[in-house]
């Protein structure tokens, strides 16, 4: 979950300077908007104490000058993959073949259509989120219910 989080910020943050080119010039204002962002995804995060790292984060990424909007598709595979294990986690049988038949398709395909292969959704909503991250919250429920 926290690497869809990042991997969001990340994105936020590379929009915010596409889209406002003038103000993006300026790193007291990429420091604003970075911390801002923080504070949205990260509002668990007492960041007392840490305020450099809350305003100058962003200057660490190295995406975000050598690779432009490549970020958000760890997060798009985390998904991905969130959905495959889970399908795995109610029939391996199938959620391996669905797999294995997504990655013969290779490149063949579109991203979408590889998805769907694997027994994924290639969506970014809500109800998309949601499934994956309580399978996810529930196993890990399981797990420490058992130590």
């Amino acid at each position: 979950m926290h690497w869809l989080l990042v991997s969001t910020r990340i994105d936020a943050f590379q929009h915010w300077v596409y889209d406002h080119p003038q103000e993006a010039m300026d790193p007291r204002a990429c420091d604003h908007t970075w911390a801002e962002l923080s504070r949205r995804y990260f509002p668990w995060v007492d960041w007392s104490s840490l305020d450099e790292a809350l305003r100058t984060g962003w200057q660490e990424v190295q995406h975000i000058y050598c690779f432009p909007f490549y970020y958000i598709e760890y997060a798009i595979a985390a998904l991905g993959a969130l959905q495959v294990w889970n399908n795995y986690r109610h029939n391996p049988r199938t959620a391996l073949q669905q797999y294995r038949s997504a990655l013969a398709l290779g490149a063949t395909k579109t991203l979408p259509e590889l998805f769907a292969a694997a027994g994924a959704t290639f969506a970014f909503d809500t109800t998309t989120l949601q499934l994956a991250i309580r399978a996810l919250m529930r196993t890990i429920e399981e797990w420490e219910a058992r130590m």
